[in-house]
């Protein structure tokens, strides 16, 4: 079979395949025909090279229009062959054309944004809450954006000639609140709409199918999986994915082969794992909304792996009480992680506006993990503290329908 017919016949293949499989399959296809099984690991920074006139075509047509380079590799700057595995295989979960990884979630919207501006597009619109630190690289105009901030029904009034991105999260960071995806679609008309897929994953949502021309990951959390590992990977089309190769190669926000090996093998758990957390999630949300000493929860209707709740007492104290669960930053590892967001994640952001994005100071933020739900619950009620006299014991929900 030619390599073309190859191609050919694996793109029939895997159009048809299931999320679970796609996962564990897409970016390895053509390891059995090496005789390999785990995809290597390309630690180099230069490729040697005897035809230094067919190098030079291949960066001029690098330089022109971004596209992947045919054919080996030429600088690590330019592309490794391990992150493009990674690549292949993130654009196929959230049915993509392409994407593109950077070191860090932020170096990926910091590409996306001088890309844009690039064009003389500098104007953003965005809807409140975004990730602490999205919203303070907006607000701060660090790299000459400028934002209006809205509500979703606001969208297609705050629309400029110079606006470049519509952006959002959803569910959002840290209240999970969601918005309608493809009604935002809709009101952004030309402009592309960038969705913050990081909590749900392509899992529980794929963006692009709702009218998303990017989907930002911040792959650190649940594509990584694991804690061990930091890294950003914009999904989009073939022409935006282009500006962002050139963008990466300028700035050099590239991510190591190393972070793409671990991310590759992280993607092959992440249905199982989200799957698994959200039932937990799920559980643990019910009983904390149950509970008297809790004031509100927070759960999407997508589902997924994150709870926040609000507590009657001080949230500090519950910080500090906990023993089975982390109490750090960061999410979507195999172990759950519990953190105050007013002093951290979103500490950047102005009070007020923290405050105005539902952000309150009793507020915390649960990244439920693989540990067995009897388990967790049992440390989160130690932590809550004392009940108040009377107060029934809050046992699971569903544990009598079983």
């Amino acid at each position: 079979m030619d390599s073309a017919r190859t191609s050919a016949y694996d793109d029939v293949r895997t159009a048809s395949r299931a999320l679970a499989t796609e996962a564990v399959h897409a970016g390895r296809e053509d390891l059995a025909r090496q005789g390999l099984h785990a995809p290597p690991i390309d630690l180099s920074t230069t490729y040697p090279s005897y035809d230094s006139r067919a190098e030079a075509a291949r960066i001029d047509a690098f330089a022109g229009d971004g596209a992947a380079l045919d054919g080996p590799p030429v600088y690590g700057r330019l592309g490794n062959p391990t992150v493009a595995r990674f690549e292949t295989a993130l654009a196929r979960l959230e049915g993509a054309e392409a994407a593109v990884a950077f070191a860090s979630g932020m170096a990926a919207l910091s590409a996306v944004l001088l890309a844009r501006s690039a064009l003389g597009l500098k104007h953003v619109v965005a809807v409140r809450p975004l990730y602490g630190c999205s919203d303070h690289l907006l607000t701060a105009g660090l790299l000459g954006s400028e934002v209006t901030w809205t509500d979703p029904a606001g969208i297609a009034a705050a629309l400029r000639p110079d606006t470049g991105l519509v952006m959002v999260e959803s569910p959002a960071n840290p209240t999970l609140a969601e918005v309608d995806l493809r009604a935002v679609a809709h009101a952004c008309g030309s402009v592309p709409l960038l969705a913050d897929n990081t909590f749900a994953t392509p899992v529980l949502q794929r963006p692009v199918e709702l009218g998303a021309r990017l989907v930002l990951h911040s792959a650190t959390k649940y594509l990584g999986g694991h804690g061990d590992v930091m890294a950003g990977v914009v999904a989009c089309d073939e022409e935006l994915a282009g500006r962002l190769r050139q963008i990466r190669f300028a700035t050099g926000g590239v991510l190591h082969p190393l972070a793409g090996y671990l991310l590759l093998r992280g993607l092959s758990t992440l249905p199982v794992r989200v799957r698994a957390a959200s039932t937990t999630a799920a559980d643990l949300a019910a009983r904390l909304a149950a509970d008297p000493r809790v004031a509100r929860v927070h759960y999407p209707a997508i589902g997924g792996a994150m709870v926040a709740f609000e507590v009657h007492g001080d949230p500090h104290a519950v910080i500090g009480a906990v023993r089975l669960i982390t109490p750090a930053v960061s999410l979507g590892s195999v172990d759950t992680l519990i953190q105050h967001p007013a002093s951290i994640s979103h500490r950047v952001v102005d009070p007020d506006d923290r405050r105005g994005a539902g952000v309150g100071d009793r507020l915390l933020r649960m990244s439920v993990g693989l540990e067995d739900v009897e388990d967790l619950w049992s440390d989160l009620d130690t932590a809550l503290g004392a009940r108040t006299p009377g107060a029934p014991e809050v046992k699971n929900p569903h544990r009598a329908m079983s």
